[in-house]
């Protein structure tokens, strides 16, 4: 069998459009989700009965539903509901950041419940208020010991992305479907999004996990 990247070579700009907004629809969701499973880990922890209760129910639907129905849902669905259209992009924002983000919930929360009580007893004992605890005591060692799994996340986000497809996203997944299907090179064109794809996670992963070594002893205690 003779492979032809040639049509890859040709329609460089037209894929390089659809890596552009993976990457930017990949930062976006990472930090969108991030902050708000951090916040909601600690709502979670901290937070009153019926607050937890809410964050609970949220996190354990969003893990029951495939991202690709919330997509879907939220794209098509949503305006019927609503009223209110979000263009292509936007709810494949909205729909992998509040998936992405009850999973982030329940990684900040382990983090936090890993802290031993002894250092919060401590903490109150020099007269730290419980909002100085949580910032320079317990949150600082909670996020240091879920770094690696913080990166999985990271991994799943931006792998998520690829899916954003199915709504018209032009991101890259999109761009490399209409090219194998204008160009009649679907594995050349499909090997080389597989390509792409471990050149973005790749260094990603490595970079957490380096990360992490550095900073893990501060998560010790």
């Amino acid at each position: 069998m003779d492979l032809d990247f040639s049509p890859i070579l040709q329609s460089w700009r037209f894929l390089a459009s659809g890596l552009l907004v993976t990457v930017q629809l990949a930062i976006l969701c990472c930090i969108a989700s991030l902050s708000l499973g951090i916040l909601g880990g600690i709502g979670r922890v901290y937070g009153g009965r019926v607050l937890r209760g809410v964050i609970t129910f949220y996190v354990d639907t969003m893990r029951s539903i495939p991202v690709l129905v919330v997509i879907v849902w939220i794209y098509f669905a949503l305006p019927l509901v609503s009223g209110y259209n979000l263009p292509p992009f936007w709810s494949a924002f909205v729909a992998i950041t509040i998936h992405v983000a009850a999973y982030v919930i329940e990684i900040t929360r382990a983090g936090i419940e890993s802290i031993r009580p002894g250092q919060v007893r401590a903490a109150q004992a020099l007269g730290m208020s419980h909002r100085q605890i949580l910032r320079e005591v317990v949150l600082p060692q909670a996020l240091i010991r879920v770094l690696p799994s913080i990166g999985s996340i990271i991994s799943v986000t931006i792998k998520d992305t690829a899916i954003a497809s199915v709504i018209a996203v032009p991101e890259y997944m999109k761009q490399s479907e209409t090219l194998a299907a204008q160009s009649f090179h679907p594995i050349e064109v499909f090997t080389f999004a597989m390509f792409v794809y471990f050149c973005i996670l790749f260094p990603s992963t490595r970079l957490v996990d380096r990360l992490y070594r550095r900073l893990a002893h501060l998560g010790q205690s």
